[in-house]
Order: C-alpha cells, then sequence, then structure tokens
C-alpha cells in the first residue's frame, strides 16, 4: 500500500508525474547527515578527481559530424553542425570547456542542460551551458516538457526541442541527483576531513582532564586550566610537570582508536564506485600502481564508465540539436581512437594491423596524425607484399611479384 501511496502522491526514484520534477531520494538512508552542497562536496578531493577524471577524458575527445551519401560516411567539415560541435559550441566556450561544465552537472546533480539557439530554418547555432540548480523541468499535462531556466530575477521558459538535456540514472525524464544519493558518503567524508583537521591542530592530543586529590578554589582552577592548556591545544614545545598527586587521563579515543585513516581510505574507495572511476586513476595510494595492471585498468573504465556516457551524448545530440532533415543524412560520433594518442606503440600497432589488413590507407593513417599526404598511398593494401586489393589473385597469372603489380 505504501508504494502505491508513494506512486500517487509523488516521491521516490522512478516515480513520474505532471508538474515539476523531482530528482532527490524521498527519504534519507542515514537520518541526520548532513546536506553537502556542490560547493561543498567539491571540497573533497576525491569528489573533484572524480568528476575531473571523467569531465576531461569525454571533453579531450573530438567530437565529429558526418554525413553520409550512397552508403558512404564523410567529415561534414564544412557543416555548421560540424563547426558547432567539434570546433565553437558557442561565442565564449572552447568544446573543451564546454562538456567539462556539462559533466560538473550531469555528475553532481544528474543532469546538465544547454540552452540551443537556432537560426531561420532551426538548425542550431550555439549551445550555452545552464547550471542545473538554476533550471527547472516540468511535465505537462499532454505529456510535453517545458524548462524553466532562472537568471538573476528573470525566468526564460524554453521547450523541449531547444535544450540539449544530458540525463543520469533516472525515469528517462530526469536523471537522478547523484549528490542527493551519495549525501551520507559525503557527509561521512566531511567529517572524517573534519576530525583529521582538528587532530592536527591540536597536535595530535586527545581531549582528557587532570584530576586532583583535593577540592580546589575557583581562582586555584582557572590558573591550572590558563597553565596547562596547552596540553589540549597542540603545542610540543613544553615539558609539563605534574605535581601535588595529579593525574592526567585522556578522553577522547586517538586518532588510532577512531581507525581515522582506515576511514578516510574506505571513503575515497566509496566516492569513487559512486562516480564509477577506478581508485588508482584518481591517485588512491590502497590501489593498483601505475604500471601494475594499469592498461587493463583503463581499458575497463574506458569501456565500462566513458563509453556509455558517450553514447549517451551522441543519442541527446541527434534527437535534440540536429533537426529531423538533418537526421535523415547526418550523424554525429565522439572519436575514441583519441585515446591513443597518448601512446605512441599503440597507435602505431593499430595503423600497422588496418593498413596490413586493407582496413586503411597510408594516407588515412598520416591524416590522423596531422602529416601531409604522400603520392601514391591512397590504395588499399593487404599483407601479400601490400599490393592493391584490386590486384589480388594476379601475380600467378602475371608471373610477376607483388612490388611489381602494385607499381
Amino acid at each position: 500500500m505504501a508504494r502505491f501511496l508513494s506512486r500517487w502522491f509523488g516521491g521516490g526514484a522512478i516515480t513520474e508525474n505532471t508538474g515539476v520534477q523531482n530528482a532527490v531520494p524521498s527519504i534519507a538512508l542515514v537520518p541526520d547527515s548532513g546536506n553537502i552542497s556542490p560547493d561543498g562536496a567539491l571540497q573533497i578531493s576525491a569528489v573533484w578527481s572524480c568528476i575531473d577524471r571523467r569531465a576531461s577524458t569525454i571533453a579531450s575527445l573530438p567530437f565529429f559530424a558526418y554525413t553520409t551519401k550512397n552508403g558512404q560516411r564523410e567529415l561534414a567539415r564544412d557543416s555548421r553542425l560540424y563547426s558547432l560541435l567539434h570546433d565553437s559550441p558557442n561565442s565564449r566556450m572552447t568544446p573543451f570547456e564546454f562538456w567539462r561544465a556539462m559533466m560538473l552537472n550531469h555528475d553532481l546533480r544528474g543532469n546538465a542542460y544547454a540552452r540551443i539557439d537556432r537560426d531561420g530554418r532551426g538548425e542550431a547555432m550555439a549551445l550555452w551551458p545552464m547550471p542545473a540548480d538554476q533550471v527547472e523541468v516540468e511535465v505537462l499535462s499532454d505529456a510535453s516538457m517545458i524548462y524553466k531556466y532562472q537568471l538573476g530575477n528573470d525566468i526564460a521558459v524554453l521547450s523541449e526541442r531547444n535544450v540539449l538535456h544530458l540525463k543520469n540514472l533516472g525515469n528517462g525524464t530526469v536523471g537522478l541527483s547523484k549528490l542527493e544519493f551519495m549525501r551520507s558518503t559525503t557527509d561521512e567524508a566531511a567529517k572524517a576531513q573534519g576530525t583529521a583537521s582538528k587532530v592536527f591542530g591540536t597536535g595530535g592530543k586527545p581531549t582528557g582532564v587532570l584530576m586532583l586529590d583535593k577540592v580546589l578554589s575557583k581562582e586555584q582552577r582557572d590558573k591550572i586550566k590558563q597553565s596547562f592548556a596547552e596540553m589540549a591545544e597542540g603545542s610540543t614545545s613544553r615539558l609539563y610537570v605534574l605535581e601535588a598527586s595529579m593525574k592526567y587521563e585522556q578522553l577522547s579515543m586517538s586518532p588510532e582508536q577512531q581507525q581515522l585513516l582506515e576511514t578516510r581510505n574506505f571513503t575515497v574507495s566509496e566516492i569513487c564506485r559512486w562516480f564509477d572511476v577506478p581508485p588508482v586513476l584518481v591517485h588512491h595510494n590502497d590501489t593498483t600502481t601505475w604500471g601494475s595492471g594499469i592498461e587493463q585498468i583503463m581499458d575497463g573504465f574506458y569501456k565500462l564508465s566513458i563509453r556509455p556516457m558517450l553514447v549517451s551524448i551522441e543519442q541527446a545530440t541527434r534527437k535534440r540539436v540536429m533537426t529531423a532533415t538533418q537526421r535523415s543524412y547526418m550523424s554525429a560520433e565522439f572519436a575514441l581512437d583519441a585515446l591513443l594518442r597518448g601512446n605512441p606503440t599503440q597507435r602505431a600497432e593499430l595503423y600497422a594491423k588496418n593498413v596490413q589488413n586493407g582496413v586503411m590507407t597510408r594516407n588515412e593513417c598520416r591524416q590522423l596524425e596531422n602529416l601531409p599526404p604522400v603520392a601514391g598511398a591512397d590504395a588499399l593494401t593487404a599483407q601479400s607484399n601490400l599490393m592493391p586489393l584490386a590486384m589480388l589473385g594476379t601475380v600467378a597469372a602475371s608471373g610477376g611479384t607483388g612490388a611489381n603489380i602494385a607499381q
């Protein structure tokens, strides 16, 4: 019954109703956990590192627009869509800056929004990111959506055709706010970080009490507090002598007893799990070090974390940014091969295999390396003396070598 009441009155991670959409959890898993804002969360190093790793990786990939004619796909370098996605999303930002800002909002708030400026033909001219905290999504009674963007005292109401909307895990209408759902984890991280700061601020000294076997006057108590205050305030420059049967007894737990270091290490792993980033990629010292299995870890990160996000962006771009006419003959894709630019050995091996198996020409490989084309390097070749594909099977008939035939 509670499930149906929740569905009827709204609330819950997977419910949908007309009106303003809610992307935050209806209940807190851990009661009284602190509400960490984006500004607070980004002061936790693991949160910053995870978001920056994902955002920078995706933003660094080239986003190309293609045209397809007679089954052949070519880069649409002269199109407005290519310029928008690959060169300049708006007059103020580079593509790297734009997509990193979009990913920041996506990973923290579960939704990333960009206003689409269009010309008279309906083609997109510019993309302007809108901070997720300033956008309100509303589903109308006819199932259409509008976006209310508040900028200062002004509110702009935008139709869904004029908004690029990237959605995190959710009900398909809006993405769930990751920062709200991971509140207990960020609260724990903030408290552990605050405790560590206090411990180092007091020189690692736990609080305690001085015990005597007689009653003191107020003046005597104040004088003792003043004399021995540094015992709890962090000074390590003095030697204290307890006399007159004074005894010092520790009250608070030491950092070791609190397992402060273990807690902070565990919290880093938890945050990495929330953002789907291997801990080694944010320099977590309890994980595999660079050079030991890192290639397999990074390969898994690209395939299981980055690639799904790229698919989401590509599909959202096709659905929201491109017009119906553009969708009939154009496509947009990220170039994942750019991830190999930092590894010349893997790049060379890939080019060699593609050339030797007739997948790419030498000039196509040279183009990817920003090298000028050379004469005679536009033919597809195979491993049999690297002859052109059209000449395969003619060696026996001509009695010559593959090298002579290729000439």
